[in-house]
């Protein structure tokens, strides 16, 4: 699950199962003399029904003057022509770049996740988009609702209020981040959501428990650490180049006046490698917020 579990997130393509249950993310805020910068953990598929605000959030999103998530220009259109140039293969099956173990495998595992069109819609996609699929479809199945996730509700709140919004990646950038990858990685990531299908969503419980009482441990045990152990190429291109991305650019906005409030995937915000950790290593103290 470790990679697809937590990218999909990114992608709004963290794709998370919450129960109904008041929710107390992290929430962490860095000042200096004069800038503020409040830092929040998201999740990007929610029930219509969670609670995951508290008065703490509240006053960091009154506060703020803006707004950063990671992506704007994900809405449906930009996102399918994305994937049609990066994420479809015409020259080449999915199942020819399979040997018949895995091309059991896939079909398995799409009848599980109860994929619309069965194995037959993954034919003409590449391995890394296959697998996405895969993980997705049991939980759209499950009556998650993408307008639901923390980032879009955020994305609106800011909006009526008229405060301006801007993205810290594009979503041509975080698809390629995959889409480049060596075939070879991206079969295996395929090999993964055969076995993310099969055990279900009792990890994502897990993760998502953990995201709402705001236990970094847990998320980074959960999300991070398997992919630093099993692919610490892939790690250092999908959490630590990233997290240093971000930390540059807060780095830099903390030297104009004004208070900011930057949401990422709950991942970013764990771990040793942690944006807070990033921050630290550029003289940028953050601190957690009680709520």
């Amino acid at each position: 699950m470790k990679l697809f579990r937590r990218y999909a997130a990114a992608l709004a393509l963290n794709l998370l199962l919450v129960t109904v249950a008041v929710a107390q993310p992290g929430l962490w805020v860095a000042k200096n003399e004069h800038a503020t910068v409040y830092l929040f953990g998201t999740v990007h598929l929610l029930p219509s029904d969670t609670n995951w605000q508290s008065p703490a959030l509240d006053k960091a999103l009154d506060e703020s003057q803006r707004l950063s998530i990671e992506v704007v220009d994900d809405d449906s259109a930009s996102m399918q022509a994305l994937l049609m140039q990066h994420g479809v293969d015409l020259s080449e099956s999915l199942s020819s770049k399979l040997d018949e173990k895995d091309r059991g495998e896939l079909e398995k595992a799409a009848e599980a996740a109860k994929l619309p069109g069965g194995v037959a819609a993954l034919e003409r996609m590449r391995p890394w988009l296959a697998a996405l699929e895969l993980t997705m479809a049991p939980l759209m199945e499950a009556g998650l609702d993408p307008s639901e996730g923390v980032d879009k509700l955020l994305k609106a709140r800011m909006q009526q209020a008229g405060k301006p919004i801007d993205g810290l990646e594009t979503a041509e950038k975080q698809i390629r981040m995959l889409a480049d990858l060596p075939e070879a990685m991206q079969l295996e990531f395929l090999r993964e959501s055969f076995k993310d299908v099969a055990d279900g969503p009792g990890k994502l419980h897990e993760l998502i428990d953990a995201w709402r009482n705001g236990d970094t441990a847990a998320i980074a045990n959960i999300e991070d650490e398997d992919l630093r152990k099993d692919s610490p190429m892939l790690y250092q291109r999908l959490i630590v180049e990233r997290n240093q991305a971000w930390a540059k650019t807060i780095a830099e906005r903390m030297q104009q006046p004004g208070v900011s409030f930057v949401a990422v995937g709950a991942g970013h915000l764990a771990g040793p490698d942690s944006l807070q950790e990033q921050l630290h290593k550029l003289g940028v103290k953050t601190t957690r917020i009680q709520n």
